[in-house]
């Protein structure tokens, strides 16, 4: 039998050039399963579209730190959050701040986890040279990890359920490592890649979700995407920091970092 296929896309970020470029190659792939790690608003000029999409087309979604951002209860200070939070409808809200902290599944016998930033919560950072402690702790048990929901059939009650695969997002920048039989995995981003790669980027998890001795496999896909057409709109558009923005999507570099390397707008 063919394995089953399941895309883990992250951090959309409202970059729905590469989100269509991306969902495009699942689609080409025959990959009917597409689960969405978070971030799908904030940054990028079309977040409602982006929001749509992923009700449409993902199996499953974990809140991540910009929904918080984008569903908070007092108004937003900053006016390019305002901006992002005014371009979603109430319902667009209402759905993102429903959404589970972390997905769990079992595939090929292993316990794999799905979440946006880490076990503490969304907000929390594991980048990619962390420590041994942050790397245990993305397998932890936590108060925030019961928040929960379950894909297809299998994994138990949280208590009972011990992940041995922990895909990511948050960071923007995609890897892989392997310590003591567990396995971390950051699926990088799609709508803005910080990884000094600018093609979207996704992960597929292939093996057997009724098996548990089957073959197990994990896959990291960049896609190309017209990112001249994404700055142009978000500039049509008058959306804030679209220069910051423009510069992220063209060198893969996180605008923090823009004015120490002299990269501007051109």
């Amino acid at each position: 039998m063919a394995p089953d296929r399941i895309a883990v896309v992250s951090d959309v970020h409202g970059n729905v050039t590469a989100y269509d470029a991306v969902l495009a190659d699942i689609t080409d792939r025959g990959i009917d399963v597409v689960v969405n790690l978070g971030d799908v608003a904030g940054k990028g000029p079309r977040g409602s579209h982006a929001v749509a999409l992923t009700r449409q087309r993902c199996a499953a979604t974990v809140r991540g730190n910009w929904e918080g951002y984008l569903t908070a209860e007092d108004p937003p200070r900053n006016p390019a959050l305002h901006w992002w939070r005014s371009e979603l409808t109430e319902a667009d809200k209402e759905w993102l701040g429903a959404l589970p902290a972390v997905i769990d599944l079992e595939l090929s016998g292993r316990g794999v986890r799905l979440l946006h930033a880490s076990a503490v919560d969304e907000f929390t950072r594991v980048r990619h040279d962390h420590s041994d402690e942050e790397f245990a702790g993305m397998f932890a048990s936590t108060p925030f990890t019961r928040d929960r929901e379950v894909l297809g059939s299998g994994p138990g009650d949280v208590g009972g359920f011990s992940p041995t695969v922990v895909v990511y997002g948050d960071i923007h920048d995609a890897y892989l490592e392997v310590r003591s039989g567990r396995t971390l995995v950051n699926a990088g981003s799609v709508g803005n890649s910080l990884d000094g790669d600018t093609a979207a980027s996704y992960v597929i998890l292939e093996g057997r979700l009724d098996a548990a001795d089957a073959p197990f496999g994990i896959q990291f896909v960049r896609v190309p995407y017209d990112i001249e057409a994404e700055i142009a709109l978000a500039r049509e558009l008058d959306m804030p920091d679209w220069e910051p923005y423009a510069i992220e999507l063209r060198t893969g570099v996180y605008r923090g970092l823009h004015a120490q390397l002299g990269l501007t707008v051109e």
